[in-house]
């Protein structure tokens, strides 16, 4: 049992790391950006590439009745089917969604994190003023004399010890 948590400490160590959630996010980003690039080459670029060699080669692809380029033929000869922007847009969206995902898991992640550890309590800083029992001002906690009412403050701390003995 004692192997298990171990290992599931180890675990936890690893995944927390931000370089391993940042290599993950990356590598799922870059697929998926992957697929938009092969859809704008295969599905967008290509065939009008096609379609402009097909109207460059001339005579090859007229129809002889028309005297007019049949797409039709060419389409089949070249092999070019038509430009597809639909399943281009169709991968943008895609992207984008899985983006938005990513976004989420992350942010998940990154809260479920920060939930285990505790936040360090934060320590009261030691006071550098103090307020004159004579003329109510502030003046730096070493002072022995108060620079506005010049009372001194050492005697008070006497009369006081004094006041209580009795």
């Amino acid at each position: 049992m004692a192997e298990k948590k171990s290992l599931m400490t180890e675990f936890k160590e690893f995944v927390s790391r931000g370089n391993v959630m940042d290599l993950a996010v990356g590598v799922i980003i870059g697929g998926a950006f992957g697929s938009i690039v092969t859809s704008l080459c295969n599905d967008v670029i290509m065939p009008a590439i096609y379609w402009i060699i097909g109207l460059a080669s001339g005579d090859k692809f007229k129809n002889p009745e028309t005297n007019e380029i049949d797409f039709e033929m060419m389409t089949k000869s070249l092999n070019v089917g038509t430009i597809k922007f639909g399943s281009f847009i169709a991968a943008i969206i895609n992207f984008f969604i899985m983006a938005i995902i990513i976004f989420a898991l992350v942010k998940a992640v990154n809260k479920l994190m920060t939930i285990g550890k505790k936040k360090a309590e934060e320590v009261p800083a030691e006071p550098t003023t103090k307020e004159c029992p004579f003329c109510f001002t502030e003046i730096p906690i070493k002072a022995t004399k108060c620079p506005h009412c010049t009372s001194l403050l050492e005697e008070e701390k006497k009369v006081t010890v004094e006041k209580k003995k009795k």
